[in-house]
């Protein structure tokens, strides 16, 4: 049996440009007429975990369990991209214990790995290049998360970095505000009902918070207004 898996790290990240690339390899098949419509060919089994991070071990991920429990010796189990399954040296090892451990051969479509027809193989060769090759990657996410780091520095320091935009404003500002103050409601509940972060939500409290609250003048505010959840 030939099993495919595909992942997404956000709700709004598509799963289409995996897809294609299952699709020109005779993985899945195109249905008409429906917006990123597909469906797996004959002898295929399509796992996906959609909107999950990289930093969850493939192996901790929901469909991988999934894939775990489908999976027999002699199956086949193939990813459109490499980072899709595995993000660093630590995660592809792990795989490549499991794909051995269970007889299963592990297969990348694209990428610098694409011409290796089981990367799971129990050689020297195979681990040394999948050693270099991932290694070279990380090496790549490092020096530009670090890149990245110095840039944000030197721009705070010429005052030109602000940040992210805050995500409550205007109208819906005062609303959470006045919400927290006069009718007590958590910092939980004003994020569900805003479709912001927790986080997003002490933003817009901050001077209302223990310790920088200020309460408004000759009127009692009820203590669970003063307590976030």
């Amino acid at each position: 049996m030939r099993i495919v898996y595909s992942r997404s790290s956000t709700a709004t990240q598509s799963l289409l440009r995996q897809r294609h690339i299952l699709t020109e390899a005779g993985l899945l098949v195109r249905t008409e007429g429906v917006a990123e419509g597909f469906h797996p060919a004959p002898g295929v089994r399509l796992f996906e975990d959609p909107a999950t991070t990289s930093k969850i071990p493939a192996l901790e991920r929901p469909a991988f369990a999934k894939v775990a429990a489908a999976a027999h010796p002699g199956d086949t189990l193939t990813v459109s991209e490499l980072f899709r399954l595995c993000r660093d040296l630590v995660d592809i090892h792990a795989v490549r214990d499991w794909c051995q451990a269970r007889g299963v051969v592990l297969r990348v479509l694209s990428g610098p790995l694409s011409n290796f027809h089981d990367l799971a193989a129990n050689d020297a060769a195979t681990a040394l290049i999948i050693n270099v090759i991932t290694a070279v990657g990380q090496f790549q996410r490092d020096l530009q998360n670090e890149l990245t780091a110095e840039g944000i520095a030197a721009a705070e320091a010429e005052g030109r970095y602000r940040g992210r935009p805050p995500a409550l404003t205007g109208a819906q500002l005062e609303e959470v505000r006045s919400a927290f103050q006069d009718q007590g409601a958590s910092i939980a509940a004003l994020a569900r009902a805003q479709g912001v972060s927790r986080a997003a939500v002490r933003t817009a409290l901050a001077n209302l918070l223990p310790d920088q609250r200020v309460c408004p003048v000759n009127r009692t505010v009820p203590r669970r207004a003063l307590s976030p959840l």
